[in-house]
């Protein structure tokens, strides 16, 4: 494949502006068509992929997303290093609509989704104890620093299986587990960027309460409309903390993602790895 890239970002179109010279690049995985076209191009002299992970046109909900073709095609690419942002209601109160977590942990409460590359013969055993990258992690918030943008450090996110939003007696559970946002994407899109050895950065937008936060009837619980809106006021800032993060990327890898893969799935093409 002529087109290659080692920084992979969920982001549609709103993101595209950031990249100089854009190759439209379309390919299939043994899994499936990924949720669109890859767009890649050029942001700080590095090469990058863009990838609309509900779809162009934001067809497939998350429970839908075929994450496994979507991480095959970054990996297919070359990509070592994946920035996942993606939008969150709030669990805590000290975390508000408008700010930017960086996530260190989650908790999977989403059922029937095919979360592994390793289907047999042979076993493979991820250890998933740090399911996020510490370096890209670290390198995520001193760009937001560097950004003005207030990013909370460390959190977990308990991920849904969707469409629908949580019921309040879900919500007041995952409140009382001390879990800090909710989001319906997260898994299993860390741990199979981790399977085949790419780096992860979970980067929340708090767009809501969830089910609002009990002592203040203020806060009202969490409609789509309400979403899509804090999204699109935000896009502009979720843009400048991705030119940052990218700015910072080393090309040598200083953490030991890769060594924590397994062997690489049979299905990948010679030459990828």
């Amino acid at each position: 494949m002529a087109v290659e890239a080692t920084i992979g970002i969920f982001g549609g179109s709103g993101f595209y502006a950031l990249a100089d010279h854009l190759d439209e690049v379309r390919m299939d995985t043994p899994f499936g068509a990924p949720s669109g076209p890859l767009h890649v191009g050029e942001i700080e002299g590095r090469t990058v992929a863009f990838l609309a992970r509900h779809g162009t046109r934001h067809e497939y909900p998350a429970h839908r997303v075929d994450y496994r073709a979507n991480l095959w095609a970054f990996r297919r690419l070359g990509i070592t290093a994946v920035i996942g942002p993606f939008a969150a209601g709030s669990l805590q109160p000290h975390l508000h609509p408008g700010d930017f977590v960086v996530v260190d942990q989650l908790v999977d409460r989403t059922t029937g989704r095919v979360d592994t590359f390793y289907d047999g013969p042979e076993p493979y055993h991820l250890s998933a104890a740090d399911p996020y990258c510490p370096a890209l992690r670290a390198l995520t918030l001193d760009a937001a620093s560097r950004a003005g943008i207030t990013a909370h450090d460390g959190a977990t996110t308990v991920v849904i299986q969707g469409p629908r939003f949580a019921t309040r007696a879900e919500s007041r559970w995952y409140r009382a587990q001390g879990w800090d946002v909710i989001n319906m994407t997260q898994y299993p899109e860390a741990i199979l960027a981790r399977e085949l050895g790419m780096c992860y950065a979970g980067v929340a937008l708090i767009t809501d309460y969830d089910t609002g936060v009990e002592d203040d009837p203020t806060h009202q619980p969490v409609t789509q409309e309400a979403v899509f809106r804090v999204i699109d006021d935000n896009v502009d800032r979720v843009r400048v903390l991705i030119n940052e993060i990218v700015a910072r990327i080393e090309a040598e890898r200083v953490c030991s993602c890769h060594e924590g893969a397994g062997p690489l799935p049979a299905a990948l093409p010679v030459g990828a790895s």
